[in-house]
C-alpha cells in the first residue's frame, strides 16, 4: 500500500457526478495541494482552472484533453498533465484511483 504521510485533510469530500466521481483534498507538508480520489466505470466531463498533473494509481482511464480529438490512454503508474483553463473528458470501464497535484494552491 502507497501511504502518503505528514498531510492536512479536508474532512468533506468533494462528490461530482452523482457520486460516480469522489475526492479528498489534502496538503503537503510544504503546502502542496492535492487530491485523491477514485472514478467509477463510465464517461466524465470536466474542466480546469490550474494546472494539474494526474497520476493513476490503480486501473486504466482513457483521457480526451480538448481541442485534441484523439483519447489517449494511461495506466497504474502513468501520468497525464491537464492545461490550465482547458476541458477534458474521461472513460474508464473499471474503477480508477488516482492522485491529483494542483500548480497554483
Amino acid at each position: 500500500m502507497n501511504v502518503i504521510k505528514n498531510v492536512d485533510i479536508a474532512v468533506n469530500a468533494n462528490v461530482y457526478n452523482d457520486g460516480k466521481v469522489t475526492s479528498r483534498t489534502f496538503w503537503t507538508k510544504e503546502g502542496m495541494k492535492k487530491t485523491i480520489g477514485i472514478l467509477l466505470p463510465g464517461r466524465y466531463s470536466f474542466s480546469t482552472d490550474g494546472e494539474e498533473k494526474v497520476e493513476i494509481t490503480s486501473g486504466f482511464i482513457e483521457v480526451k484533453i480538448h481541442p485534441s480529438c484523439s483519447w489517449v490512454r494511461y495506466g497504474e503508474g502513468e501520468f497525464y498533465v491537464l492545461p490550465a483553463s482547458t476541458s477534458f473528458e474521461l472513460q474508464c470501464k473499471e474503477i480508477v484511483e488516482y492522485v491529483c497535484s494542483y500548480s497554483n494552491n
